[in-house]
């Protein structure tokens, strides 16, 4: 059955992508101008059918192999349907006046393949007919044009069975509102029904029931809500058909008067005074209320709160909801399931309802945290923001270590050994017992940071390369190269973390670079394989045989996943316990099992009848394997109760290859470019997305990083476990939807997948590589490791998704012809570093949408980029881990010409006319390239730096960027050149929600602010402006910045913070690098005053160091969550001049993350941590000696909450600086 539920999941998603573009008006307007209207019309129709189809049995869990055929030959019709029309649509815009002849050909071509096409589509449509394959698919269709769309068959007594099943559903219905209830209740009606059984006639006919009409007073029905809500206009709606509903006895002349009455008196009417008037209808009368189309619970919320109230006359609420956990979250408690009726006994048609009822609190009570009023809509994205660290912890409880506390003693036990020979220590067992996270905690755990001077932590990633392992282990241990490593490490002490160790040999090829040496030395070794686990450890003394969890651990972890905290079930859950105990019992201790069940069961009803059927269902498979088998069952449980649009969300993920770390955001964008979702009631595609990207990691299907768990703008990045993946392998081979080309892929064995993934083991040629891609079909191509030039082909016209991000041995020539791509909404060079240039075909692609070239050489974007109208995200400059340093770094310490540059430059360009490759090979060591590439390095990259005094972490644009108007993310732009006209470009691009510039000064910083105050919707900003003025004197004046702005970058020489820092109310987020400000009490009054910041970044110079103390007093940052400071307790050229930290009592109430970056920590400088009642974590970054570790110790002994002390290597980036090499 898990099969026939995938593919009619990833039918239904792809229906849904065709459809949407079938119905677009691009698609219609296509359609128009080359003849194929009808076709197209039909061909809608006919899709639409499908999907209705598909929607039932998906619904009813049809399991037949006959509908998992059809379902994908309807799977495969809707590529062709979609694939086909953007065909059509590129080909119009192609055409020119002149070109007759050409379009009157494309003409005929393209009305040939309609004709096709819709002979395809209707013969898949009949064939779910003429086999009767799901119920419902007799029913009869629109028509189109006078033809019928389905077969002719409809009787007269067809239709007297349809008005049968509405009256029985209406009757229904009408008995659960006429219930014998003084209480107010909430009814919910979900589901989907075709035809004349829809929700909406059969709510309808309920409410126009003599016998409704007769029992309530007051009756509203309340259509589509506005988006945002409003709440006068909501309640001005019901106010009015509660007067015209009491008014019904009175004559037709005289009701009409009264209705207009009504009217001028609503409309008149200020909202305190509508509240006033709502108050008294729901507290004196009976009344019926009928909300329409609720499509999530956030807009439930927003009305809920005006039903709060004492009503004791029998009132009702009916509810109608799309979705069913939509429909179940607006009954109730939320902490009691409610009870449901099916209303139609062969469709998906329910209504939820509660037993009893519960008092509120009055509406004009509710104040401002009560989801009603217009500021809700102001503040609402500022709310979820503040939120969200809060709803994060609880998500990631499973990635903290719980039950696991013995066998981490035991394994720091066998670490901390007196014994002076380099020990190896093995932890085994299956995949999901938590190897991964205990030695991980055991690494970061106190007791041995001061013990191992160097110390590494690494996971072995898929295809192993041990050149890249040790370089990885070289860098955290702060050593340049391997051979560096091998000769400085000899005679340290140093432990190292080796994850997921998967063969012998792979152990022997790392272990020759870890010599046996008396320096009490420690590797920590995971594996699944105890064979491998043997032969990395000889004494066997070292091998840790991890077991399954206890009862006891497992039950806690058990009710922490689905409960969100420690929950006694024995008192809250009685009638759950004896199937919790069976599932338990099934879960066998293994945490993956368990976290995975439980984060399915915190998603649905907390019923017997729910968790009955759960046992029921997997109890067969699991008897039949006792390791994998119960693993891989229960995971495919969880992975078959998914909701199909995150089950096509989910079988994306095979691309990405094991272990891998993919970014949030990364992730959410391709989703939007393969059209995973799209816009609904005001809410953007990629809104919608992130939304199913946290589904997927509270049901465990998706793990978030370490990192994540403080973060405050949310999730960095996940990986998917290799358990998990293996199961999104399978179903996504079995959906043609993802090939991967690896080592030991078959050749000759070409399928039609739509997702192509290359993997950097694989070491084939141009003919193998055809033998196994069918070109014409794949909509994404992402490269993992080298870059061939075969690896895109003009074959591949379809594609939409082309991510290279951190590919090797691309050059910019491979780039040329780009804009073939048409269909492209997806770009990614980020991280290729020897992308020195765009080339101007970068213009034809008129659909992209996302363009990302952060961590490349570019420096200035082409021309035609001002075409890309549809371009909504744009990044450039640096990578996040290499925003230090600025022009005079890297050019002027180089060579010294700080004061002749034009001399500097000119010398360079004779010699680079000379010796242009002894140029490029002196200045570009470390990246190969061809002649053609030497030339675009040097003439659009070295000479525009140089001559121009550019800053690297930015690109220069064109003008008529404001053309532009989709963008939404712009970074990092380069103003210090033609910035005003660059400026009054951003001004026009007024849907900007994150913005990046560097190269303020004082000639544009006035026109930044300017242009900064006109874009009311920007969240996120980013100045930059490196050496000397940098940003002092350029942000002055009083300005009142966007109130939506949640998260500001400062980095450059600002002395003392602008004046309207301030008026940043909603800001959550704040970094400053560089600022060397001067007025630290002052500053930080400043700071603390901010109502809403959360997350808190002072990195290195951001301060001056003066001996200066940083006080955070009583009733400052009230909202403060994560404190970081980089630099700022240590001086590296003075060590006397020091910057001091101290915490009064009552300062930052909500603290709960310290981070320190290369510091010293003393009573002198860093007191007060006993009083952060809040704090849970202090994570140290860099080399801190044992007097140190003592005394933060000893004061956090004194803290209440006994926060732990984390640490972790420091940062690459500190050893880059300081031996700093030219970067162009």
């Amino acid at each position: 059955m898990l099969m026939e539920a995938t593919a009619l999941s990833i039918g239904k998603s792809v229906l849904n992508g065709a459809l949407s573009y079938a119905k677009s008006a691009l698609a219609e307007e296509v359609a128009l101008q080359l003849g194929v209207r009808r076709d197209q019309l039909f061909i809608t129709n006919e899709l639409e059918m499908m999907q209705a189809f598909l929607m039932v049995a998906h619904d009813e869990g049809v399991d037949s192999m006959v509908v998992k055929v059809w379902v994908k030959q309807v799977r495969d019709v809707a590529y062709d349907v979609e694939d086909s029309l953007q065909e059509f649509a590129v080909r119009l815009q192609k055409q020119s006046w002149w070109r007759i002849h050409q379009t009157l050909l494309d003409r005929r071509r393209v009305a040939k393949q309609m004709k096709e096409l819709r002979a395809n589509v209707e013969d898949v449509s009949q064939r779910n007919m003429r086999y009767h394959l799901i119920k419902g698919s007799s029913s009869k269709p629109a028509t189109i044009g006078g033809q019928s769309a389905v077969a002719e068959g409809t009787t007269m007594s067809g239709t007297a069975e349809v008005m049968r099943l509405r009256e029985k559903a209406k009757v229904d219905l009408v008995r659960l509102i006429n219930k014998k209830d003084n209480d107010l209740i909430v009814i919910a009606v979900s589901g989907t029904s075709a035809g004349h059984l829809g929700k909406m006639s059969i709510i309808k006919d309920a409410y126009e029931d003599p016998m409704i009409q007769k029992k309530f007073e007051c009756r509203a029905w309340i259509g589509k809500l506005m988006c945002p809500f409003n709440l006068t206009e909501f309640l001005q709606s019901i106010i009015e058909q509660f007067h015209v509903n009491f008014l019904q006895e009175s004559g037709e002349k005289e009701k009409k008067a009264l209705e207009m009455q009504v009217l001028r008196k609503m409309r008149r009417m200020k909202e305190d005074s509508l509240v006033r008037e709502f108050t008294r209808y729901v507290n004196q009368r009976s009344y019926l209320i009928v909300l329409n189309e609720i499509h999530t619970v956030e807009e439930w919320g927003q009305i809920k709160p005006c039903f709060q109230l004492i009503n004791k006359h029998g009132s009702r609420i009916v509810v109608c909801a799309e979705q069913v956990g939509v429909a179940s979250s607006c009954v109730g408690p939320e902490d009691a399931a409610p009870e449901y009726k099916q209303l139609l006994a062969h469709h998906n048609l329910y209504a939820f309802y509660e037993k009893g009822s519960r008092d509120g609190t009055n509406l004009t009570e509710a104040g401002p945290s009560s989801n009603v009023g217009t500021a809700v809509s102001d503040n609402s994205a500022n709310r979820k923001m503040l939120n969200r660290t809060g709803t994060i912890l609880e998500v990631l409880k499973e990635s903290q270590l719980i039950g696991r506390e013995t066998e981490k003693e035991e394994i720091i036990k066998q670490v901390t050994t007196e014994d002076s020979q380099l020990q190896v220590i093995s932890v085994w067992g299956m995949g999901g017992l938590g190897k991964t996270t205990l030695v991980r905690d055991v690494y970061q755990d106190e007791k041995l940071s001061g013990k191992f001077p160097k110390r590494a932590c690494a996971t072995i990633m898929r295809p192993f390369n041990v050149n890249e392992l040790l370089q990885n282990l070289a860098s955290q241990f702060g050593y340049n190269n391997v051979p560096e490593m091998d000769k400085e490490l000899l005679g340290k002490k140093y432990l190292i973390v080796l994850d997921d160790l998967s063969s012998n040999a792979e152990w022997d090829t790392i272990i020759p670079h870890f010599p046996l040496t008396q320096t009490s030395s420690r590797i920590i070794v995971t594996t699944r394989v105890k064979d491998i686990a043997t032969h990395c450890s000889k004494n066997h003394e070292k091998i840790y045989t991890l077991q399954s969890l206890e009862d006891d651990k497992a039950l806690d972890l058990f009710t922490k996943k689905i409960f969100g905290k420690a929950t006694n079930m024995d008192e809250e859950y009685p009638e759950l316990v004896e199937h919790a105990n069976l599932i338990l019992k099934k879960c066998n201790g293994l945490p993956l099992a368990i976290v995975t069940i439980g984060g399915f069961l915190a998603n649905q009803p907390k019923t017997v009848m729910e968790w009955r059927k759960l046992n029921e269902h997997i109890s067969a498979e699991l008897v039949m394997n006792p390791e994998i088998g119960i693993i891989r069952t229960i995971l495919m449980r969880s992975y078959d109760g998914l909701p199909y649009y995150l089950k096509s969300c989910f079988l994306y993920m095979p691309i990405f290859p094991e272990d891998y770390m993919v970014g949030w955001k990364r992730l959410v964008r391709r989703w939007s470019a393969e059209g995973y979702s799209r816009e609904v009631h005001g809410k953007s595609a990629e809104e919608i997305l992130d939304g199913y990207f946290m589904e997927l990691i509270s049901r465990s299907m998706l793990l978030p990083s370490q990192q994540s768990i403080h973060g405050v703008e949310g999730i960095g990045s996940c990986q998917i476990h290799d358990l998990i993946r293996e199961i999104g392998i399978s179903k996504s081979m079995e959906e043609n939807l993802v090939l991967t080309v690896e080592e030991g892929c078959s050749l000759n064995s070409q399928g039609t997948m739509r997702h192509l993934a290359i993997n950097g083991n694989w070491k084939g040629d141009r003919s193998d590589f055809e033998s196994i891609v069918d070109m014409s079909r794949v909509r994404s191509v992402t490269v993992f490791g080298e870059w061939k030039s075969f690896f895109i082909s003009d074959k591949m016209s379809l594609l939409r998704v082309l991510d290279l991000e951190d590919t090797t041995g691309l050059r910019d020539h491979h780039l040329k012809h780009i804009g073939k791509f048409l269909h492209l909404r997806y770009l990614s060079l980020r991280g290729c570093d020897a992308i020195y240039h765009l080339p101007d075909s970068l213009g034809n692609l008129r659909e992209l949408v996302t363009l990302d070239v952060r961590g490349t050489r570019i420096i200035k974007l082409p021309r035609s980029i001002v075409n890309l109208q549809k371009l909504s995200y744009l990044r450039s400059g640096r990578k996040p881990d290499d925003e230090y340093g600025s022009y005079e770094d890297y050019v002027g310490q180089f060579l010294g010409f700080h004061g002749n540059r034009g001399c500097f430059l000119l010398l360079t360009a004779g010699i680079a006319c000379c010796c242009r490759s002894v140029v490029a090979e002196t200045l570009y060591d470390d990246i190969d390239l061809n002649c053609q590439d030497e030339c675009t390095a040097l003439c659009c990259n070295l000479f525009p730096f140089i001559a121009m005094h550019l800053d690297i972490h930015g690109v220069l644009v064109q003008s008529g960027m404001r053309k532009l108007k989709a963008l939404h993310t712009l970074g990092v732009v380069n103003i210090a050149l033609r910035g005003k006209d660059v400026l009054k470009d951003i001004e026009g691009l007024i849907h900007l929600r994150k913005l990046g510039v560097i190269g303020v000064n004082k000639e544009n910083g006035q026109e930044l602010c300017l242009a900064i105050v006109g874009l009311s919707r920007l969240e996120s900003l980013s100045i930059r402006s490196e050496g000397e003025p940098g940003l002092s004197g350029c942000l002055d004046g009083e300005f009142e910045f966007p109130k939506k702005l949640q998260s500001l970058k400062l980095y450059g020489n600002l002395v003392e913070l602008p004046e309207w820092i301030p008026g940043l109310r909603n800001l959550v987020k704040l970094k400053l690098r560089s600022c060397r400000i001067s007025e630290h009490d002052e500053a930080i009054q400043v700071l603390g005053d901010l109502p809403n910041l959360a997350s808190l970044h002072l990195l290195e110079e951001s301060f001056e160091q003066t001996n200066a103390c940083l006080t955070f007093r009583p009733h400052m940052f009230p909202k403060l969550v994560v404190l970081e400071l980089d630099s700022l307790l240590i001086d590296q050229e003075n060590r006397n001049k020091l910057l001091f930290l101290k915490f009064e009592q009552g300062a930052t109430p909500k603290i709960e993350l310290l981070k320190f970056h290369w510091g010293v920590i003393n009573s002198r400088t860093l007191s007060g941590l006993q009083s952060l009642a809040s704090l849970k974590e202090v994570l140290l970054q860099g080399r801190y000696g044992n007097d140190e570790l003592a005394y933060l110790r000893a004061e956090l002994a004194e803290n209440p909450s006994r926060p732990v002390i984390k640490r972790v290597l420091g940062s690459v980036r500190r050893g880059a600086r300081r031996t700093r090499t030219a970067y162009w």
